[in-house]
């Protein structure tokens, strides 16, 4: 039995925190009065006046032969609460922890079609200025943003997005003399993105330009946006870019939680 969270609570917020405890029990697996009561501490009594205006007040529902389970207007407040959350607010604190500890380029971008929107930039202190910018657009498979949008799509929509970004007339206009990787070195590095969680850019779009990037992931575990590290060769050697991957990780992985992803 947990502890009691009201009894150092204010006497006018006992109900409240008892009617969540209620509810974080149920979420917890608790399915009749019995174990709800345990769980929260409160006597039999208690645990179904508040149980019982929980469920009038659809926070709750009964199945029967099943027992308690969360209730629709937990569901209608969770697509409220996600579709007002502002990302970039969110993501800011994270964004500038990422360019204080590394100097470089921070992007933060989401997917719309086959592109990547770019939502966020804060300049690097590390070399020149790349040509990214806020509501600027770039293929997907051509940046590392890109492909940690892309590690939960297919083989076949890897190829598909591919194929669309190769250059118009086989060259790239930012690096003409750039030797284009083939469609079979593509798919072994994003398989191997994929076993790894992150994606690298090793100047597939810009000359002298690499990047670090991950996926940021919502309660369903659907990618939702992708954070990258950016700077040109001189400051982005691979032992280096091997070195941010759990750095860029860890920081997707805490602004994933901030959107309900639950590990």
């Amino acid at each position: 039995m947990q502890e009691d969270p009201t009894k150092t609570a204010p006497t006018g917020t006992q109900t409240l925190l008892r009617g969540l405890a209620v509810v974080q029990a149920v979420a917890a697996g608790a399915r009749d009065l019995k174990d709800i009561a345990q769980h929260i501490g409160t006597t039999r009594s208690t645990t179904h006046r508040l149980v019982s205006c929980l469920v009038d007040e659809r926070y709750l529902r009964v199945v029967p032969q099943v027992g308690y389970l969360l209730g629709p207007k937990l569901i209608e407040l969770g697509f409220q609460a996600r579709e007002e959350l502002p990302l970039v607010t969110l993501a800011g604190p994270y964004l500038d922890e990422l360019s204080a500890l590394t100097g470089d380029t921070i992007h933060l971008a989401i997917r719309e079609g086959d592109e990547v929107l770019y939502l966020h930039k804060t300049p690097g202190r590390n070399g020149p200025e790349m040509r990214s910018r806020v509501g600027h657009r770039m293929p997907l498979a051509r940046t590392g943003i890109g492909k940690a949008l892309m590690l939960d799509d297919t083989p076949a929509e890897w190829q598909r997005l591919y194929e669309t970004s190769l250059p118009t007339g086989g060259k790239n206009a930012f690096w003409p003399h750039h030797a284009e990787q083939t469609w079979a070195q593509f798919e072994q590095r994003m398989v191997e993105y994929v076993k790894g969680g992150y994606a690298f850019d090793l100047e597939d779009n810009e000359p002298s330009i690499r990047c670090v990037a991950a996926p940021v992931r919502d309660a369903s575990r659907r990618i939702v946006a992708g954070i990258s590290v950016a700077s040109t060769v001189p400051y982005m050697p691979e032992e280096k870019m091997r070195e941010l991957v759990p750095v860029v990780k860890g920081v997707t992985a805490r602004l994933s939680a901030e959107l309900g992803l639950k590990h």
